[in-house]
Protein backbone atom coordinates (compact mmCIF):
# COMPACT_ATOMS: atom_id res chain seq x y z
CA UNK A 1 0.00 0.00 0.00
CA UNK A 2 1.28 3.49 -0.86
CA UNK A 3 2.40 5.33 2.28
CA UNK A 4 0.41 8.48 1.52
CA UNK A 5 -2.74 6.40 1.00
CA UNK A 6 -2.27 4.60 4.32
CA UNK A 7 -1.70 7.90 6.15
CA UNK A 8 -4.80 9.36 4.54
CA UNK A 9 -6.92 6.35 5.46
CA UNK A 10 -5.76 6.38 9.08
CA UNK A 11 -6.57 10.09 9.40
CA UNK A 12 -9.98 9.51 7.79
CA UNK A 13 -10.68 6.71 10.27
CA UNK A 14 -9.57 8.86 13.19
CA UNK A 15 -11.60 11.94 12.25
CA UNK A 16 -14.67 9.87 11.30
CA UNK A 17 -14.58 8.03 14.62
CA UNK A 18 -14.32 11.25 16.64
CA UNK A 19 -17.09 13.03 14.73
CA UNK A 20 -19.55 10.12 14.63
CA UNK A 21 -18.87 9.23 18.26
CA UNK A 22 -19.40 12.84 19.34
CA UNK A 23 -22.69 13.00 17.42
CA UNK A 24 -23.93 9.82 19.11
CA UNK A 25 -22.96 11.26 22.50
CA UNK A 26 -24.69 14.58 21.74
CA UNK A 27 -27.90 12.73 20.83
CA UNK A 28 -27.93 11.47 24.40
CA UNK A 29 -28.41 7.76 23.79
CA UNK A 30 -28.69 5.77 27.01
CA UNK A 31 -26.36 2.87 27.76
CA UNK A 32 -29.24 0.40 27.42
CA UNK A 33 -30.20 1.72 23.98
CA UNK A 34 -30.01 -1.03 21.35
CA UNK A 35 -27.69 1.06 19.16
CA UNK A 36 -25.27 1.60 22.06
CA UNK A 37 -25.42 -2.01 23.27
CA UNK A 38 -25.00 -3.80 19.95
CA UNK A 39 -23.04 -1.32 17.85
CA UNK A 40 -21.01 1.14 19.97
CA UNK A 41 -20.29 -0.90 23.10
CA UNK A 42 -20.57 -4.15 21.18
CA UNK A 43 -19.15 -4.34 17.65
CA UNK A 44 -17.03 -1.16 17.65
CA UNK A 45 -15.69 -1.64 21.17
CA UNK A 46 -14.71 -5.24 20.43
CA UNK A 47 -13.04 -4.20 17.17
CA UNK A 48 -11.04 -1.47 18.89
CA UNK A 49 -9.93 -3.68 21.77
CA UNK A 50 -8.88 -6.51 19.42
CA UNK A 51 -6.85 -4.02 17.40
CA UNK A 52 -4.95 -2.75 20.47
CA UNK A 53 -4.43 -6.29 21.80
CA UNK A 54 -3.03 -7.31 18.40
CA UNK A 55 -0.55 -4.44 18.53
CA UNK A 56 0.51 -5.32 22.07
CA UNK A 57 0.94 -8.94 20.97
CA UNK A 58 3.93 -7.90 18.85
CA UNK A 59 5.66 -5.60 21.35
CA UNK A 60 7.78 -8.08 23.34
CA UNK A 61 8.91 -10.29 20.42
CA UNK A 62 9.57 -7.23 18.26
CA UNK A 63 11.63 -5.44 20.92
CA UNK A 64 13.61 -8.55 21.85
CA UNK A 65 14.40 -9.79 18.34
CA UNK A 66 15.06 -6.35 16.87
CA UNK A 67 17.22 -5.22 19.78
CA UNK A 68 19.26 -8.44 19.80
CA UNK A 69 19.94 -7.96 16.07
CA UNK A 70 20.89 -4.33 16.58
CA UNK A 71 23.15 -5.01 19.56
CA UNK A 72 24.89 -7.87 17.73
CA UNK A 73 25.57 -5.53 14.78
CA UNK A 74 27.09 -2.90 17.09
CA UNK A 75 29.14 -5.55 18.87
CA UNK A 76 28.90 -4.01 22.34
CA UNK A 77 31.94 -1.79 21.76
CA UNK A 78 32.44 1.96 21.83
CA UNK A 79 29.58 2.55 19.37
CA UNK A 80 27.11 0.90 21.76
CA UNK A 81 28.28 3.17 24.57
CA UNK A 82 28.04 6.30 22.42
CA UNK A 83 24.56 5.48 21.17
CA UNK A 84 23.35 4.66 24.67
CA UNK A 85 24.73 7.89 26.15
CA UNK A 86 23.37 10.11 23.35
CA UNK A 87 19.94 8.47 23.51
CA UNK A 88 19.45 8.73 27.26
CA UNK A 89 20.88 12.28 27.36
CA UNK A 90 18.55 13.49 24.60
CA UNK A 91 15.50 11.88 26.19
CA UNK A 92 16.27 13.52 29.54
CA UNK A 93 16.97 16.85 27.84
CA UNK A 94 13.67 16.92 25.95
CA UNK A 95 11.79 15.94 29.11
CA UNK A 96 13.44 18.76 31.08
CA UNK A 97 12.57 21.23 28.32
CA UNK A 98 8.98 19.94 28.27
CA UNK A 99 8.42 20.42 32.01
CA UNK A 100 10.06 23.87 31.90
CA UNK A 101 7.79 25.00 29.05
CA UNK A 102 4.76 23.66 30.92
CA UNK A 103 5.60 25.53 34.13
CA UNK A 104 6.34 28.76 32.25
CA UNK A 105 3.13 28.77 30.22
CA UNK A 106 0.97 27.65 33.16
CA UNK A 107 2.34 30.45 35.34
CA UNK A 108 1.34 32.91 32.63
CA UNK A 109 -2.09 31.41 31.83
CA UNK A 110 -3.02 30.69 35.50
CA UNK A 111 -5.46 27.82 34.77
CA UNK A 112 -6.25 27.19 38.45
CA UNK A 113 -7.18 30.71 39.50
CA UNK A 114 -10.69 30.88 40.98
CA UNK A 115 -11.17 27.10 41.23
CA UNK A 116 -11.87 25.45 44.59
CA UNK A 117 -10.66 21.86 44.70
CA UNK A 118 -11.41 21.25 48.37
CA UNK A 119 -14.83 19.80 47.56
CA UNK A 120 -13.69 17.55 44.75
CA UNK A 121 -13.12 13.81 44.74
CA UNK A 122 -10.00 12.66 46.52
CA UNK A 123 -7.32 10.57 44.89
CA UNK A 124 -5.06 7.98 46.50
CA UNK A 125 -2.00 7.34 44.32
CA UNK A 126 -0.42 3.91 44.04
CA UNK A 127 2.80 3.58 45.99
CA UNK A 128 5.78 4.75 43.95
CA UNK A 129 9.01 2.71 43.95
CA UNK A 130 12.13 3.96 45.73
CA UNK A 131 15.21 4.94 43.71
CA UNK A 132 17.03 1.85 44.97
CA UNK A 133 14.18 -0.41 43.87
CA UNK A 134 14.03 1.30 40.47
CA UNK A 135 17.71 0.54 39.83
CA UNK A 136 17.38 -3.07 41.03
CA UNK A 137 14.23 -3.65 38.94
CA UNK A 138 16.02 -2.74 35.71
CA UNK A 139 17.90 -6.06 35.79
CA UNK A 140 15.89 -9.26 35.22
CA UNK A 141 16.25 -12.31 37.42
CA UNK A 142 13.98 -14.25 35.07
CA UNK A 143 13.86 -12.93 31.48
CA UNK A 144 10.92 -15.14 30.55
CA UNK A 145 8.91 -13.70 33.45
CA UNK A 146 9.91 -10.18 32.38
CA UNK A 147 8.60 -10.89 28.87
CA UNK A 148 5.37 -12.38 30.25
CA UNK A 149 4.75 -9.30 32.42
CA UNK A 150 5.81 -6.87 29.69
CA UNK A 151 8.56 -5.31 31.81
CA UNK A 152 10.24 -3.55 28.91
CA UNK A 153 13.31 -2.24 30.74
CA UNK A 154 14.22 -5.77 31.80
CA UNK A 155 13.54 -7.11 28.30
CA UNK A 156 15.78 -4.39 26.84
CA UNK A 157 18.64 -5.21 29.24
CA UNK A 158 18.40 -8.95 28.48
CA UNK A 159 18.22 -8.35 24.72
CA UNK A 160 21.31 -6.13 24.77
CA UNK A 161 23.28 -8.72 26.73
CA UNK A 162 22.25 -11.49 24.30
CA UNK A 163 23.16 -9.30 21.33
CA UNK A 164 26.61 -8.52 22.74
CA UNK A 165 27.18 -12.23 23.46
CA UNK A 166 26.19 -13.13 19.89
CA UNK A 167 28.67 -10.59 18.52
CA UNK A 168 31.48 -12.27 20.46
CA UNK A 169 30.53 -15.90 19.75
CA UNK A 170 32.07 -16.32 16.32
CA UNK A 171 30.49 -18.92 14.03
CA UNK A 172 27.89 -19.97 16.61
CA UNK A 173 26.77 -16.38 17.05
CA UNK A 174 26.64 -15.82 13.30
CA UNK A 175 24.23 -18.75 12.84
CA UNK A 176 21.93 -17.54 15.60
CA UNK A 177 22.09 -13.95 14.33
CA UNK A 178 21.00 -15.07 10.84
CA UNK A 179 18.08 -16.96 12.36
CA UNK A 180 17.00 -13.94 14.44
CA UNK A 181 17.21 -11.67 11.38
CA UNK A 182 14.77 -14.02 9.64
CA UNK A 183 12.47 -13.76 12.64
CA UNK A 184 12.79 -9.99 12.54
CA UNK A 185 11.56 -9.93 8.95
CA UNK A 186 8.59 -12.15 9.84
CA UNK A 187 7.59 -9.95 12.80
CA UNK A 188 7.85 -6.80 10.67
CA UNK A 189 5.58 -8.51 8.12
CA UNK A 190 3.06 -9.05 10.91
CA UNK A 191 3.28 -5.34 11.69
CA UNK A 192 2.51 -4.55 8.05
CA UNK A 193 -0.49 -6.89 8.10
CA UNK A 194 -1.89 -4.92 11.04
CA UNK A 195 -1.21 -1.60 9.34
CA UNK A 196 -3.49 -2.57 6.47
CA UNK A 197 -6.46 -2.83 8.87
CA UNK A 198 -5.32 0.09 11.03
CA UNK A 199 -7.88 2.64 9.69
CA UNK A 200 -10.73 0.35 10.80
CA UNK A 201 -9.13 -0.28 14.19
CA UNK A 202 -8.61 3.43 14.78
CA UNK A 203 -12.21 4.16 13.75
CA UNK A 204 -13.58 1.54 16.16
CA UNK A 205 -11.46 2.80 19.07
CA UNK A 206 -12.45 6.44 18.72
CA UNK A 207 -16.14 6.02 17.97
CA UNK A 208 -16.53 3.89 21.11
CA UNK A 209 -14.59 6.39 23.25
CA UNK A 210 -16.32 9.58 22.09
CA UNK A 211 -19.80 8.05 21.97
CA UNK A 212 -19.48 7.35 25.70
CA UNK A 213 -17.74 10.52 26.91
CA UNK A 214 -17.83 13.09 24.08
CA UNK A 215 -16.24 16.49 24.61
CA UNK A 216 -18.46 17.44 27.53
CA UNK A 217 -15.91 16.14 30.04
CA UNK A 218 -13.59 19.08 29.35
CA UNK A 219 -16.14 21.88 29.82
CA UNK A 220 -15.51 22.38 33.55
CA UNK A 221 -11.74 22.38 33.09
CA UNK A 222 -11.51 24.07 29.72
CA UNK A 223 -8.72 26.46 30.72
CA UNK A 224 -6.60 23.64 32.14
CA UNK A 225 -7.30 21.42 29.15
CA UNK A 226 -6.39 24.11 26.62
CA UNK A 227 -3.25 25.02 28.58
CA UNK A 228 -1.96 21.42 28.50
CA UNK A 229 -2.96 21.00 24.86
CA UNK A 230 -1.27 24.28 23.94
CA UNK A 231 2.01 23.36 25.60
CA UNK A 232 1.93 19.94 23.91
CA UNK A 233 1.60 21.64 20.52
CA UNK A 234 4.31 24.18 21.45
CA UNK A 235 6.75 21.46 22.51
CA UNK A 236 5.94 19.42 19.41
CA UNK A 237 6.47 22.32 17.01
CA UNK A 238 9.21 24.28 18.77
CA UNK A 239 11.39 21.77 20.61
CA UNK A 240 11.20 18.88 18.17
CA UNK A 241 11.20 21.24 15.18
CA UNK A 242 14.42 22.97 16.29
CA UNK A 243 16.11 19.67 17.17
CA UNK A 244 15.29 18.19 13.78
CA UNK A 245 16.36 21.37 11.98
CA UNK A 246 19.68 22.03 13.74
CA UNK A 247 20.83 18.66 15.13
CA UNK A 248 19.47 16.30 12.49
CA UNK A 249 19.79 18.94 9.72
CA UNK A 250 16.48 17.97 8.17
CA UNK A 251 13.31 19.82 7.18
CA UNK A 252 10.84 19.64 10.14
CA UNK A 253 7.82 19.74 7.82
CA UNK A 254 9.03 16.67 5.92
CA UNK A 255 9.74 14.95 9.22
CA UNK A 256 6.23 15.60 10.55
CA UNK A 257 4.73 14.30 7.32
CA UNK A 258 6.69 11.07 7.72
CA UNK A 259 5.67 10.44 11.35
CA UNK A 260 1.99 11.35 10.87
CA UNK A 261 0.78 7.70 10.84
CA UNK A 262 2.56 6.98 14.13
CA UNK A 263 0.95 10.03 15.74
CA UNK A 264 -2.47 8.83 14.61
CA UNK A 265 -1.81 5.38 16.10
CA UNK A 266 -0.57 6.88 19.36
CA UNK A 267 -3.55 9.23 19.61
CA UNK A 268 -5.96 6.35 19.11
CA UNK A 269 -4.34 3.83 21.46
CA UNK A 270 -3.04 6.23 24.17
CA UNK A 271 -0.13 3.83 24.63
CA UNK A 272 3.49 4.25 23.54
CA UNK A 273 4.03 0.51 24.05
CA UNK A 274 1.04 -0.48 21.92
CA UNK A 275 2.26 1.91 19.21
CA UNK A 276 5.85 0.64 19.42
CA UNK A 277 5.67 -1.80 16.45
CA UNK A 278 4.37 0.97 14.20
CA UNK A 279 6.91 3.47 15.56
CA UNK A 280 9.81 1.13 14.86
CA UNK A 281 8.57 0.30 11.35
CA UNK A 282 8.14 4.00 10.57
CA UNK A 283 11.48 5.09 12.01
CA UNK A 284 13.27 2.45 9.92
CA UNK A 285 11.28 2.45 6.68
CA UNK A 286 9.98 6.03 6.46
CA UNK A 287 12.65 8.05 8.27
CA UNK A 288 15.61 5.93 7.18
CA UNK A 289 17.14 5.17 10.59
CA UNK A 290 19.16 1.96 10.37
CA UNK A 291 18.07 -1.00 12.47
CA UNK A 292 21.11 -1.08 14.75
CA UNK A 293 20.14 2.39 16.04
CA UNK A 294 16.34 2.23 15.78
CA UNK A 295 16.14 -1.13 17.56
CA UNK A 296 17.78 0.49 20.60
CA UNK A 297 16.42 4.05 20.65
CA UNK A 298 12.75 3.32 19.89
CA UNK A 299 12.08 0.62 22.54
CA UNK A 300 14.00 2.67 25.12
CA UNK A 301 12.01 5.77 24.20
CA UNK A 302 8.69 3.94 24.53
CA UNK A 303 9.82 2.96 28.02
CA UNK A 304 11.42 6.12 29.45
CA UNK A 305 10.51 9.07 27.19
CA UNK A 306 7.67 10.91 28.94
CA UNK A 307 7.70 14.42 27.43
CA UNK A 308 3.92 14.57 27.10
CA UNK A 309 3.41 13.30 30.63
CA UNK A 310 5.98 15.79 31.94
CA UNK A 311 3.99 18.61 30.35
CA UNK A 312 0.82 17.43 32.04
CA UNK A 313 2.69 17.30 35.37
CA UNK A 314 3.98 20.84 35.01
CA UNK A 315 0.60 22.37 34.16
CA UNK A 316 -1.19 20.23 36.77
CA UNK A 317 1.27 21.28 39.48
CA UNK A 318 0.67 24.98 38.81
CA UNK A 319 -3.08 24.35 38.43
CA UNK A 320 -3.37 22.58 41.80
CA UNK A 321 -1.14 25.11 43.56
CA UNK A 322 -3.26 28.01 42.28
CA UNK A 323 -6.53 26.22 43.06
CA UNK A 324 -5.45 25.73 46.67
CA UNK A 325 -3.90 29.18 46.91
CA UNK A 326 -0.44 27.75 47.66
CA UNK A 327 2.58 29.66 46.42
CA UNK A 328 5.51 27.58 45.13
CA UNK A 329 8.92 29.26 45.35
CA UNK A 330 11.52 29.22 42.59
CA UNK A 331 13.32 26.38 44.34
CA UNK A 332 10.03 24.47 44.38
CA UNK A 333 9.65 24.82 40.62
CA UNK A 334 13.26 23.72 40.11
CA UNK A 335 12.44 20.68 42.25
CA UNK A 336 9.44 19.96 40.03
CA UNK A 337 11.68 20.02 36.94
CA UNK A 338 14.24 17.71 38.55
CA UNK A 339 11.71 15.27 40.01
CA UNK A 340 9.63 15.01 36.83
CA UNK A 341 12.71 14.50 34.65
CA UNK A 342 14.16 11.72 36.81
CA UNK A 343 10.73 10.17 37.38
CA UNK A 344 10.35 9.74 33.61
CA UNK A 345 12.83 6.88 33.97
CA UNK A 346 12.07 5.84 37.54
CA UNK A 347 8.39 5.01 37.02
CA UNK A 348 8.65 3.61 33.51
CA UNK A 349 6.51 0.53 32.96
CA UNK A 350 4.39 1.07 36.09
CA UNK A 351 0.60 0.99 35.49
CA UNK A 352 -0.94 4.48 35.79
CA UNK A 353 2.49 5.99 35.26
CA UNK A 354 1.25 9.53 34.60
CA UNK A 355 -0.72 9.80 37.83
CA UNK A 356 2.02 8.10 39.86
CA UNK A 357 4.58 10.56 38.53
CA UNK A 358 2.27 13.50 39.24
CA UNK A 359 1.69 12.29 42.80
CA UNK A 360 5.46 12.06 43.31
CA UNK A 361 5.92 15.61 42.05
CA UNK A 362 3.12 17.03 44.21
CA UNK A 363 4.45 15.32 47.32
CA UNK A 364 7.95 16.62 46.61
CA UNK A 365 6.80 20.26 46.69
CA UNK A 366 4.22 19.86 49.47
CA UNK A 367 1.02 20.14 47.42
CA UNK A 368 -2.14 18.12 48.29
CA UNK A 369 -2.23 14.95 46.22
CA UNK A 370 -6.02 14.83 46.35
CA UNK A 371 -6.06 17.68 43.82
CA UNK A 372 -5.46 15.02 41.17
CA UNK A 373 -9.08 13.91 41.69
CA UNK A 374 -10.47 16.69 39.50
CA UNK A 375 -8.14 16.49 36.53
CA UNK A 376 -8.72 12.74 36.14
CA UNK A 377 -11.95 13.63 34.36
CA UNK A 378 -10.13 15.12 31.36
CA UNK A 379 -6.98 13.02 31.56
CA UNK A 380 -8.20 10.42 29.06
CA UNK A 381 -8.39 12.92 26.20
CA UNK A 382 -5.13 14.60 27.19
CA UNK A 383 -3.47 11.19 27.42
CA UNK A 384 -4.24 10.63 23.75
CA UNK A 385 -2.54 13.90 22.84
CA UNK A 386 0.52 13.47 25.02
CA UNK A 387 1.10 9.92 23.74
CA UNK A 388 1.26 11.35 20.21
CA UNK A 389 3.89 13.81 21.46
CA UNK A 390 5.82 11.02 23.21
CA UNK A 391 6.17 8.87 20.09
CA UNK A 392 7.19 11.91 18.04
CA UNK A 393 9.94 12.47 20.61
CA UNK A 394 11.05 8.85 20.17
CA UNK A 395 11.30 9.36 16.41
CA UNK A 396 13.09 12.71 16.83
CA UNK A 397 15.80 11.34 19.12
CA UNK A 398 16.22 8.23 16.95
CA UNK A 399 16.77 10.40 13.88
CA UNK A 400 19.28 12.68 15.62
CA UNK A 401 21.29 9.77 17.02
CA UNK A 402 21.28 8.01 13.64
CA UNK A 403 22.53 11.14 11.85
CA UNK A 404 25.34 11.56 14.37
CA UNK A 405 26.37 7.90 13.97
CA UNK A 406 26.18 7.85 10.15
CA UNK A 407 23.38 5.30 10.42
CA UNK A 408 20.80 7.27 8.43
CA UNK A 409 19.58 6.52 4.89
CA UNK A 410 18.60 9.79 3.20
CA UNK A 411 17.26 7.96 0.15
CA UNK A 412 14.57 6.33 2.29
CA UNK A 413 13.82 9.61 4.11
CA UNK A 414 13.28 11.52 0.87
CA UNK A 415 11.00 8.85 -0.63
CA UNK A 416 7.71 9.46 1.23
CA UNK A 417 5.59 7.78 -1.45
CA UNK A 418 7.62 4.62 -1.65
CA UNK A 419 5.55 1.50 -1.05
CA UNK A 420 5.54 0.48 2.60
CA UNK A 421 7.36 -2.78 3.14
CA UNK A 422 8.82 -4.77 5.98
CA UNK A 423 11.89 -5.68 3.95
Amino acid sequence: MDRSVLTRNILIGMISGILLGSVLHAIGLRDDNLLMVLLVNGLFDVGGQVFVISLKLLVVPLVFVSLVCGASNLGGGASMGRIGFKTVALYLLTTAVAITLALTVARWVEPGTGIDLTTQTTFTPPESPSLKQVVVNIFPSNPIDAMARGNMLQVIVFAILVGIAIAHSGEHGARLKANLEDWNEIIMRLVMMLMYVAPFGVFCLLIALFANMGFTAIQDLLKYFLCVAGVLVLHFALTYGLLIRFLARLNPIDFIRQVAPVMAYAFSTSSSNATLPVTLETVEHRLGVKNEVASFTVPLGATINMDGTAIMQGVATVFIAQAYGIDISLSGYLMVILTATLASIGTAGVPGVGLIMLAMVLQQVGLPVEGIGLIIGVDRLLDMMRTAVNVTGDATVSTIVARSEDAFDEEIYHSPNREMTAS
